[in-house]
């Protein structure tokens, strides 16, 4: 009696053990679906989130590229309008180089190459003083730009003003060897009959591009030291 009893104990225990290593089982398998459902909530969350960023980040990349577009044509434009300006200049059709320059400049006030040539064509039509204001300003803009110390210096030259000429011609040079420059401070001494310095800076320019030699021949500034034998040899070599 006591060993059915014994018997019947073990099956009992037996039975609830199954049972309770089930309910265990069930509810380790359902928290496992809840976590893993939790994560993949989290990490779904997490892709959109990234997403999102990603998308609106794309967006501003997109519109900075765009405006540095809009920058690059509108700068190609204003530098095609201003080559107009000074095509005319050299055209010698002075006051068109001033209105051409001087439209560049109301889209552009900052744009210091049309204050380089509108000052010039301003000083070649006349108005020195109006002329160096605007070479003035290019130069408060963007100090080191050759041309403008250039055009600087050919003003002064224009108006007789040979000491500052020569001193701008000078500061041309400092930030770009332009033939031009030394062009520019040999025809000073020209006016000056300086042969000796004419001849130098004749010579640098000339080394640098030969058609100078050209020019030289016809230009004016030279009269005072045409005679010259130096001069003869240099032009004519």
């Amino acid at each position: 009696m006591k060993t059915k009893s014994l018997k019947f104990k073990l099956i009992t225990f037996a039975i609830l053990s199954i049972i309770a290593v089930g309910v265990v089982g069930k509810d380790v398998i359902k928290n496992n679906k809840i976590k893993n459902r939790s994560i993949t909530e989290i990490s779904s969350k997490t892709e959109i989130k990234a997403s999102k960023e990603e998308g609106k980040n794309q967006q501003l990349q997109e519109a900075e590229d765009k405006k540095q577009e809009e920058i690059r044509k509108k700068q190609e434009d204003l530098e095609r309008k201003w080559k107009v300006g000074f095509d005319q200049f050299f055209e010698k059709q002075y006051e068109k180089a001033i209105e051409t320059e001087r439209a560049v400049l109301k889209e552009d006030p900052n744009f210091y190459k049309a204050y380089a040539v509108e000052g010039i064509a301003l000083a070649y039509n006349g108005d020195f003083n109006k002329g160096i204001e605007q070479i003035n300003k290019a130069l408060e803009l963007k100090p080191d730009y050759g041309y403008g110390r250039f055009n600087k210096g050919l003003a002064n030259a224009l108006f007789g003003h040979y000491d500052e000429a020569i001193e701008w011609y000078e500061k041309a040079l400092e930030v770009e060897k332009f033939e031009w420059s030394y062009y520019g401070i040999a025809s000073v001494y020209g006016k000056k009959g300086d042969i000796n310095n004419t001849v130098k800076y004749l010579k640098l320019a000339i080394d640098m591009n030969e058609n100078i030699k050209n020019v030289a021949k016809n230009e004016e500034d030279f009269d005072k030291v045409k005679e010259y034998k130096e001069f003869k040899e240099l032009i004519e070599k």
